[in-house]
């Protein structure tokens, strides 16, 4: 759900704005004053806006997929957030009693070989409180569970003994009760899968899942998912942020990252292969970038999907053996560029191939559409760069010779000493920087590779919690991409998404929830409109009124 925020610096450029309408207003009933406006619409000076000129940048940061676009509630499902060694963290779940009635521990006693840790419960009272002992999770800083929907619980449990289990949502206190089913497990010492369907009766924004009993003994917990019922196409999306998403009718969705991509070491990379398959046997990761635990049950083949959901032109961003703090010598590389090969087999081969039966197996028997991939991410002054990005441009043209190769090098103001089909153009700074940026492509050659903006953004200071300043300036930068649109084939803004509770780095020059470009293009026609066009008050209220920054909240 969102809520708007107006500060003092919103209700002034409120004021302005109204002004300026006014002034334009009156510019219309005062006849002797005349303005002329020349446009050179001549074929000669025309240049083609490509259609795949504007799209969206997702990048797992700010929680803006686990606990954001990613439906799933529960916040480390499968207790491997700890790390593999037992006993580990096993945060945010906690307990409901204490340590003289319940004792809990991660071990290494899962069914599922890839995620070995779970959890073992052992129930110490003879006589349990009302209400039973156990342990709950409050999700991404609580779940927020609406009155008539439906959640679909999973789990994995098992217990020497028969024992019923609740399964209940209720208040972060535990004390309002939304929803609750009774489960019982058969003793028995081999894992369960428990499928259940919760009805909320009532709304919580900050609700938890607990699960209790008043039987001593031990019981085993591992992969607690619960998921709306009602996501995108059951694809496993919040429908609300898809919505907006296809309102911006995106031309192209880049993915995963980012510094997503790299990690800070490469043993903390996203991995495509470990976030295939069914959701209980991915492992997850730590992306040590930016901080935190992800289940990856967002992952490669999520991410294809989405974007086929969206209509929009896959990207792929992978790992081209460089972190932040280490790297792959290129005559060891070869076994990263055979991993390149294989996502993009998963992706694009028949459903009888290798990897194309695994997609095929997940529900997708027809190949996505891959025509593009970028060979690492802002990688480009790193010594092994130049050397590690020919084995993976050589080997994808000749496997795959109508996928467009997309280089970290900036090549607008000098050409590229390697083949290319684009290139990154990556800025974050500060408004008046980018607004004089506008005219940055003017002088780039017209031969070589095109250029890809994607990422860009007025970011610090001058960007707060959305600002005026930085959509003007985001809005000029955009008008100088669309002058050169015979070069710049591509732009996105970054990042698209973040979730209030986690602003580790938010650059938001124009909004919190949405692409800034999109903000950006609607203050651009406010300012157009109002040089050169009868505007009147009312509709530059609603235009400005509809560009306040919203805030996301879990």
């Amino acid at each position: 759900m969102g809520f708007k925020e107006v500060s003092s610096a919103t209700i002034f450029c409120l004021l302005l704005l109204f002004c300026l309408g006014c002034r334009c207003l009156a510019s219309e009933l005062v006849t002797s004053q005349a303005a002329t406006l020349n446009v050179d619409a001549s074929p000669q000076s025309a240049r083609k806006i490509p259609e795949t000129l504007f799209g969206i940048f997702f990048e797992e940061i700010n929680h803006a997929g686990a606990g954001g676009i990613w439906a799933e509630l529960v916040s480390n499902r499968g207790f491997e957030a700890g790390g593999p060694h037992t006993p580990s963290n096993i945060d945010p779940w906690s307990i409901i009693g204490d340590d003289s009635s319940v004792f809990v521990a991660t071990d290494r006693t899962s069914c599922f070989s890839r995620n070995i840790v779970a959890l073992r419960m052992e129930v110490l009272c003879d006589d349990c409180p009302t209400g039973g002992v156990g342990i709950y999770n409050p999700g991404f800083w609580g779940m927020n569970i609406e009155d008539g929907k439906a959640y679909n619980l999973v789990m994995y449990v098992k217990s020497p003994e028969t024992t019923d289990l609740t399964v209940s949502l209720t208040s972060s206190d535990g004390l309002q009760n939304l929803a609750s089913t009774t489960i019982t497990v058969s003793g028995t010492s081999n894992w369960t899968k428990v499928e259940q369907k919760l009805v909320a009766n009532g709304t919580n924004r900050t609700s938890r899942l607990q699960i209790t009993t008043n039987k001593k003994g031990v019981v085993w917990f591992d992969q607690v998912s619960l998921m709306p019922e009602d996501t995108y196409k059951g694809h496993g999306f919040r429908t609300e942020l898809i919505s907006m998403l296809l309102d911006l009718k995106p031309r192209f969705l880049r993915f995963p990252g980012g510094c997503f991509v790299e990690g800070d070491w490469l043993r903390n990379a996203f991995r495509w292969r470990e976030s295939i398959g069914p959701w209980e046997e991915r492992p997850g990761h730590f992306g040590d970038v930016w901080h935190y635990w992800t289940d990856d049950g967002l992952g490669y083949y999520e991410f294809l999907q989405l974007a086929e959901d969206l209509g929009a032109a896959p990207i792929w961003v992978f790992n081209n053996g460089v972190s932040h703090n280490d790297e792959v010598d290129t005559a060891a590389i070869a076994p990263f560029v055979k991993d390149v090969l294989d996502s993009l087999e998963f992706a694009r081969g028949s459903a009888d191939s290798t990897w194309g039966s695994v997609r095929a197996a997940m529900g997708h028997p027809e190949p996505f559409p891959v025509k593009y991939v970028a060979i690492g991410n802002e990688d480009c002054g790193k010594k092994i760069y130049r050397g590690n990005y020919l084995k993976f441009y050589n080997a994808i043209r000749q496997a795959y010779p109508d996928i467009q190769m997309i280089s970290n090098c900036d090549g607008s103001s000098r050409p590229l000493d390697h083949p290319a089909d684009l290139y990154d153009f990556h800025v974050y700074t500060d408004s008046k920087t980018l607004f004089n940026m506008r005219s940055t492509f003017d002088s780039t050659s017209r031969s070589g590779p095109k250029a890809f903006v994607s990422e860009y953004a007025v970011w610090r200071s001058d960007a707060g919690r959305g600002s005026l300043l930085a959509s003007l300036a985001e809005a000029a930068f955009l008008t100088g991409l669309e002058k050169n649109s015979d070069i710049v084939q591509m732009a996105s803004y970054a990042p698209l998404f973040v979730n209030d509770n986690d602003r580790t780095l938010v650059f938001m020059g124009g909004t919190l929830m949405l692409s800034s470009s999109t903000r950006g293009n609607i203050m651009e026609l406010l300012v157009t409109g109002c040089r050169h066009f009868s505007v009147s008050p009312a509709v530059l209220w609603f235009i400005l009124l509809q560009s306040i920054p919203a805030t996301l909240v879990r």
